[in-house]
């Protein structure tokens, strides 16, 4: 290795000490631990490991190191591919989303897998396997994010996600087998959920672990545009086969693309080098440097992988030396762990409250009751459409003006959609009040409600969409990261399975007033934002957990500065302190 490189694996885990509030005797034996390590020797070639480098100089590492990888963007084009068939994990959810909802307005779908009506001899779904069908995938990809996502620490991200492949390919083929049994739709969308679950982790992990420094934001941004992207292609080949057939071709077609897609991903596999940090994790330095290479089109011993390489190596060690938490170290206030976590759930849990997901899974049912003579199929292709296109934005829209007051007026565009939604939707939409035997509507009114939601869509797409898995991820300690980003991540699929499920009771009882309740979700998301969620824009980690030891009030964190930035001038105590000293006790 470079005589030029000072690795410190202590760095980090000083950090997370101090996160921690670990004794002085502690940090003593973790550091006699790391250095007695034979596997962290061998992996430094020998080099003795400095124990000073304070925070600021491991950043300062970082940063010579993303200097040193730094590149013309048509100089990326071969690491933007990787990532982009790593992005394709995101394709799958998002086409599953998209046709779902379709196919349980298809006629032989109903035929096959419905209830018949005895006054009219037409089928239907009932509310209760209606919501089924569509949030029975949710609890799969819960059990594939908390469980079996796993493996890829085991067998590595490539393999874990051929893995997934595998499990969505039977998936599906339990689906498409089906003829009449509804049930065995309902054991295809479990298997199916738990390979996506495996998916939403490992690929967006593998994407960040592979990614440059410098273009990191931008493909990581590629698994969210990929999800829009198959969300919208979804709507468009429900719409063209619902047209063209009449038969099982109907949903059948759509299924049977799934196919191609896990095959395309695997085949994308091939490509794609295995994670550097992987192999720094198996002590294999030689995998991990020709990776590295690999990805920056660099010779295997450049300086600038030689850093790269060295600031993966501290950052295993330094989670090694923090170990696995306690379920009862979550609970912490003194360390602010437990609000932390208190945190990442609410954010998680409004990101579904928000009502995204009453439009994407129910969009193709919503408009067909909005515009009685119009294809509700068409309206989902626009919803589809303007989710897409609002996702390109986004990366800008949030490093411009950072996650506090993206989240805050997202959530202000969304209440005001929703309100004038629901309005027309329970006042105007009926003219002479709604019959199901009879349900005329607004041609006006249902317009107005199309035009409304592309805007709900828009502002959703732009700031929660993404954002609320930004916060989680820059929020934790590296001791307790694991387990709180999972509890989180569950309280996200839990509700998602919630809303699928319970929507169709609910809108058979309040039919549009429901956008009411998720109005109300949002308002109660502005003042959690301003009074809980603090500013991370532009910050480290590092900086991140600092502030919140800190104590640092949200509403002021705008204000802060971390401690290697600070001049004479600073007054230290103006983030910490408020005349409003009940708001300020919990942080």
């Amino acid at each position: 290795m470079s005589e030029n490189l000072n690795v410190n694996k202590n760095a980090a885990a000083v950090d997370n000490d101090e996160a921690l509030n670990l004794s002085n005797e502690e940090k003593t034996t973790n550091y006699s631990a790391a250095t007695n390590n034979s596997d962290f020797h061998q992996a430094m070639d020998g080099k003795s490991i400095t124990t000073t480098q304070s925070n600021a100089q491991l950043a300062e590492e970082e940063k010579i190191a993303a200097d040193l990888l730094k590149k013309p963007l048509s100089q990326r084009i071969g690491i933007i591919l990787i990532c982009f068939c790593l992005a394709f994990g995101g394709f799958v959810f998002g086409f599953d989303t998209g046709t779902i909802g379709g196919f349980i307005n298809m006629s032989d779908f109903k035929r096959r897998f419905g209830q018949r009506r005895a006054s009219d001899g037409e089928y239907y779904f009932s509310d209760v396997r209606t919501g089924l069908i569509v949030s029975l995938f949710n609890v799969g990809c819960a059990f594939g994010c908390l469980v079996l996502a796993r493996s890829m620490d085991m067998v590595g991200r490539k393999l874990a996600i051929a893995f997934a492949a595998c499990i969505y390919i039977g998936g599906i083929l339990i689906q498409i087998c089906s003829f009449e049994k509804f049930y065995q739709i309902f054991i295809g969308r479990l298997v199916t959920g738990s390979a996506v679950g495996i998916l939403s982790v490992v690929c967006v992990a593998f994407i960040g672990e592979l990614s440059p420094p410098d273009i990191r934001s931008l493909t990581v941004a590629l698994y969210q545009l990929m999800v829009t992207f198959g969300i919208f292609l979804g709507y468009l080949i429900n719409f063209g086969t619902n047209k063209d057939y009449s038969n099982s071709a109907q949903w059948r077609i759509p299924l049977g693309l799934c196919f191609l897609w896990a095959l395309m991903l695997i085949g994308a596999l091939f490509f794609v080098p295995e994670s550097a940090r992987y192999f720094v994790e198996k002590n294999n330095l030689e995998a991990a440097r020709d990776s590295l290479a690999t990805c920056n089109k660099m010779s295997r011993d450049d300086i600038a992988i030689t850093k790269e390489l060295d600031i993966i190596v501290a950052a295993v060690e330094a989670e090694r030396l923090a170990g696995n938490a306690s379920f009862r170290e979550l609970f912490q206030t003194k360390n602010k762990v437990f609000q932390r976590l208190v945190m990442g759930v609410v954010i998680m849990s409004l990101q579904q409250l928000s009502g995204d997901n009453y439009f994407f899974y129910y969009g193709t049912t919503v408009f067909q009751t909005v515009l009685s003579n119009f294809n509700g199929f068409q309206c989902s292709i626009i919803i589809g459409m303007v989710n897409f296109v609002s996702t390109l934005p986004a990366l800008y829209i949030v490093s411009r003006f950072g996650r506090r007051n993206c989240l805050m007026y997202g959530s202000l565009g969304m209440i005001c959609c929703l309100v004038v939604y629901s309005s027309v939707g329970v006042k105007s939409l009926w003219p002479d009040g709604y019959s199901s035997n009879n349900p005329v509507t607004s041609k006006g009114a249902g317009n107005c409600m199309i035009v409304f939601t592309c805007f709900y869509i828009f502002c959703f797409a732009t700031t929660w969409a993404s954002l609320a898995y930004v916060l989680c991820s820059e929020t934790y300690p590296l001791r307790v990261k694991a387990k709180c980003m999972g509890i989180a991540t569950a309280s996200n699929w839990i509700w998602g399975f919630l809303i699928s499920f319970f929507t169709p009771f609910i809108t058979s009882a309040i039919r549009f007033a429901y956008g009411y309740v998720f109005m109300g979700c949002l308002i109660f998301s502005l003042f959690f934002v301003f009074f809980y969620v603090p500013e991370t824009k532009d910050m480290s980690l590092e900086e991140v957990n600092e502030m919140w030891l800190a104590g640092v009030l949200p509403w002021k964190s705008t204000s802060y500065v971390p401690l290697d930035k600070r001049t004479a001038e600073y007054d230290a105590t103006a983030a910490t302190t408020d005349d409003r000293k009940g708001l300020k006790k919990f942080f």
